[in-house]
């Protein structure tokens, strides 16, 4: 059961790297075009010299109201995958993890308070499972429940940091040497080892 919440934990992990890596995947050339664009709509010029009209303060205010719009905001439009795949992946634990333990909770007190009576109809954990397992069970989804809720909250502030970070660099210019690449590598079974895979994240610069 433990190892499901560190699953849990590891995807939103994965996820918030994608979500704020501020150049992935890009060449240099291409980097380097959508930083001289952007500074050009973001910077204008007036008799005192130069002022920023992207606003960071916009960016948050959008991304509170609703996640997503501010890295609309930012034209940073392949982030919305990433963040509403949070979004659905934690509203998914918590919706499954609510009916599970509703249902494990209304097997444990119908079962002590009707001990002697028939099993509930429609729940058939009453009839399998007796009082210590559906309690540890309604304990353990309420948990995971609640840390679905957490870590829901969590991630709506993270979309709305990562909205104010894009803003501020929006004018940053990327050097033709920075870089930040995210992919998957696999391991091979080996004699005395398991295949197996994971993530690998390398600056350059």
């Amino acid at each position: 059961m433990a190892l499901n919440i560190i699953h849990r934990v590891q995807i939103i992990i994965v996820l918030t790297i994608v979500l704020l890596s501020p150049v992935l995947g890009q060449n240099p050339d291409e980097a380097k075009t959508i930083a001289e664009g952007t500074k050009a709509e973001a910077i204008q010029i007036d008799s005192t010299g130069y002022y920023q009209t992207h606003s960071p303060t916009k960016a948050t205010i959008y991304s509170l109201v609703l996640p997503g719009l501010g890295q609309i905001y930012n034209k940073k439009y392949w982030k919305l995958p990433v963040v509403y795949a949070g979004f659905g992946t934690l509203i998914y634990f918590a919706v499954t993890n609510n009916q599970e333990y509703q249902k494990y909770s209304d097997a444990y007190y119908h079962k002590i308070e009707y001990p002697d009576g028939p099993p509930l109809e429609d729940n058939e954990y009453e009839a399998l499972y007796d009082e210590e397992f559906l309690l540890d069970s309604k304990n353990y989804y309420r948990r995971n429940r609640d840390l679905s809720y957490i870590l829901s909250g969590v991630w709506y502030l993270l979309v709305a940091v990562d909205a104010t970070v894009d803003a501020h660099l929006y004018t940053w210019e990327v050097d033709d040497d920075l870089s930040l690449r995210f992919e998957p590598q696999f391991y091979p079974s080996l004699p005395n080892q398991k295949a197996g895979g994971g993530f690998k994240l390398s600056l350059h610069f």
